[in-house]
C-alpha cells in the first residue's frame, strides 16, 4: 500500500507534534510516523495513588507571546497551570548547607552562597575583553574568565546539570548558552548586554527566564502532546519502522512497516525529528558525512527517582522549586525538585512529591545501579540535605538511558553539516532537540 501526503514527519516527540500541527494548519497533507507506542518523546505524565508524576519534563516558562498563543491555539489554555509564588525560591547545595540562590541585585549582596571576593570580582567583568573570534571555548573556560571560578562551581555548574546533565567543561558556549554568548559578542559584557538586552526584549513583548512565569498543566506536562494528538486527528501512525529512504524526481519515498505490515509513502518533503542518533542511522545512505557528525552528538543517561508521602515526613520546609547540587559537593545526586509545592495535585492533600534526579555526565555509572541501590543513594543525600527521614508511600524510578543531546565543542560544525545537507537535498528537514535548544 502506497500513501500520497505533501510532508512526512518522523518522530513524534514534541518537536514532531508541533511541526505537524503547524504545517497541518496551512493546508498540509501530513503524515506522522513513530517507532514505539508512545507520543510526545521524553514528555510523559503518570497518575499514581493520589500523587501526580513528571517522568520527564515538569514544566515551562512563559518567555514570549508565541508560546501563550500556541497553547490556545492547542486548546490546553485553561487546563494551563501558573507555579505557586513559592516556587521562585531555589536552591543550591554550598558546604552541605541549601543557599537560596539569589535573584536580584540586594539579595546578590546578602547571599551567603557567594563569598565577598567572588561579589567583588563581578565589578571587573564589564572590563575583561571578549575572546578571540577564532577561539571556541566551553562554559566553564568563558565562566572563569569572565566572573571567576566561584561562580563556575556554584551556579554555572549546578544549573548545567539541572538543565543539560552536562559537565561544563565540555559544553560549547557559543552552542549551549547562546543568548549569553551573545552578551559578550555583542555588548562586549554580560553585564551591559543584561542590562540592554532587558530593553529589546522589552520592545519584543519577551520576557528573561529569570522572571518568566512557569507553567504546567493540571494533568502535568503529558496533557500537551495528548492535545496536540486530538488536533492532528489520525494523522499519527505508531509501531512504525522504518526501512528505506529513496528520492525521486519530485518527491521522497520512504518504505516503512506498521506492526509488521509493509507500508510506503510519497511526500514531497520529510521532516526529522527524532534524535540525533537515531536520524544519523535514517540518513545513512543518503548522507553518511552526516550521520557520522550526528553520531558524534552524546546523550548521557539520567535516571528520575520519584518519592511520594502521603503524609508529610520530618524535612526542612519545602518553601522553593528546590534545589541543585554542585560537583564540588561530592554528591550522588544532580538534585531535587519539590514537586509538590511548585503545582497543585501533585500528591494527596498533606502530602509531599520530590523528584530527583541522578547520574548525567557527571556520573553516568550511578544510572546503571539496580532500584535498591538507586533508592538508598537518593534517601542518603536526601536525608543529609534535607533532613529527610522516613519512607515513602510510592517509590518511581525511570531510567532515560539517552537523556539530553550535549552541545559539546563542536557542536556548530555539526549543525553547518545539518544546514548543508539540507541543501544539498530539497524537502529534507532535520530537527529535534539537539538542534536550536533542548527544552520544550
Amino acid at each position: 500500500m502506497t500513501l500520497e501526503k505533501d510532508t512526512l514527519i518522523i518522530g513524534a516527540g514534541i518537536s514532531g507534534l508541533a511541526t505537524a500541527f503547524r504545517l497541518q494548519r496551512t493546508g498540509l497533507d501530513i503524515l506522522i510516523l513513530e517507532k514505539s507506542d508512545h507520543i510526545g518523546g521524553a514528555i510523559l505524565s503518570e497518575q499514581h495513588d493520589g500523587f501526580l508524576i513528571d517522568y520527564g519534563p515538569n514544566s515551562t516558562l512563559d518567555t514570549s507571546p508565541k508560546i501563550r498563543d500556541f497553547i490556545k491555539e492547542v486548546g490546553v489554555e485553561e487546563r494551563r497551570v501558573n507555579a505557586n509564588v513559592s516556587a521562585s525560591h531555589r536552591y543550591v547545595l554550598r558546604g552541605g548547607v541549601l543557599q537560596a540562590l539569589p535573584m536580584n541585585p540586594p539579595q546578590f549582596i546578602k547571599s551567603k552562597l557567594f563569598s565577598w571576593k567572588a561579589k567583588l570580582r563581578l565589578f571587573a567583568e564589564p572590563f575583561i575583553s571578549p575572546a578571540p573570534e577564532d577561539k571556541e571555548e566551553t562554559i566553564a573556560e568563558f565562566v572563569k574568565r569572565r566572573l571567576g571560578k566561584e561562580f563556575l562551581d556554584y551556579a554555572i555548574n549546578p544549573f548545567v546539570a539541572g538543565v543539560y546533565a552536562g559537565d561544563p567543561e565540555r559544553l560549547s558556549v557559543r552552542s549551549a548558552v547562546a543568548k549569553i554568548y551573545a552578551l559578550e559578542k555583542n555588548y562586549g559584557s554580560l553585564i551591559k548586554g543584561a542590562i540592554k538586552g532587558a530593553k529589546e526584549r522589552k520592545k519584543r513583548a519577551e520576557t528573561d527566564k529569570t522572571r518568566a512565569q512557569l507553567f504546567s498543566f493540571q494533568n502535568g506536562m503529558g496533557e500537551l502532546p495528548v492535545a496536540l494528538k486530538k488536533n492532528l486527528g489520525d494523522c499519527i501512525q505508531t509501531k512504525c519502522e522504518i526501512k528505506r529512504i529513496r528520492r525521486g524526481d519530485d518527491s521522497w519515498t520512504v518504505e516503512y512497516s506498521q506492526a509488521g505490515q509493509p507500508m510506503t509513502v510519497k511526500a514531497r518533503s520529510v521532516i526529522f525529528t527524532t534524535p540525533a542518533y537515531v536520524t544519523a542511522n535514517l540518513l545513512q545512505s543518503l548522507d553518511s558525512n552526516l550521520s557520522g557528525k550526528l553520531r558524534e552528538i552524546v546523550y548521557p543517561p539520567v535516571a528520575m527517582v520519584f518519592l511520594g508521602f502521603k503524609k508529610p515526613p520530618p524535612c526542612r520546609p519545602l518553601d522553593g522549586f528546590g534545589f541543585l547540587v554542585p560537583k564540588v559537593e561530592n554528591r550522588n545526586i544532580l538534585g531535587t525538585i519539590w514537586s509538590s509545592t511548585i503545582f497543585p495535585n501533585r500528591a494527596p492533600e498533606d502530602g509531599i512529591a520530590l523528584t530527583t534526579f541522578v547520574g548525567g555526565m557527571r556520573q553516568p555509572e550511578l544510572v546503571s545501579r539496580d532500584d535498591d541501590e538507586l533508592l538508598k543513594l537518593v534517601q542518603a543525600d536526601l536525608r543529609e540535605i534535607m533532613g529527610l527521614t522516613g519512607q515513602p508511600n510510592i517509590v518511581k524510578i525511570k531510567r532515560w538511558e539517552k537523556a539530553i543531546p550535549q552541545y559539546e565543542l563542536g557542536h556548530q560544525q555539526r549543525i553547518d553539516a545539518v544546514e548543508n545537507s539540507e541543501q544539498e537535498h530539497p524537502g529534507v528537514f532535520i530537527s529535534g532537540n539537539f538542534r536550536g535548544g533542548i527544552s520544550v
